[in-house]
């Protein structure tokens, strides 16, 4: 299975992978305005590929239902909450 991966202008991080190159007619007209005017990042194939920062198996499964996967970046580490649960872990230990 191919797809095509798009980057969005307004949303750092955010990726779109769609069946066909420059088919956008099965994304929704409210997320391609969130997305901004997708840039073309590359064409890969899914099969037997591992990716990155989303299960394969999920992309072509949205794919297949959907027309398109909406993959956006990890939320923001909240660095304080991160240091007061080593701390409190520190003095436990």
């Amino acid at each position: 299975m191919l797809c095509s991966i798009y980057k969005s202008t307004k949303k750092e991080g955010a990726y779109l992978y769609i069946s066909k190159k420059d088919d956008f007619s099965q994304v929704p007209d409210k997320l391609m305005e969130m997305f901004g005017k997708p840039v073309f990042v590359m064409v890969i194939k899914l099969d037997g590929r591992k990716l990155a920062q989303v299960d394969v198996e999920k992309v072509k499964a949205s794919l297949q239902e959907e027309g398109f996967f909406l993959q956006l970046p990890p939320p923001p580490e909240n660095l304080l909450e991160t240091y007061k649960e080593r701390k409190k872990q520190q003095n436990q230990g």
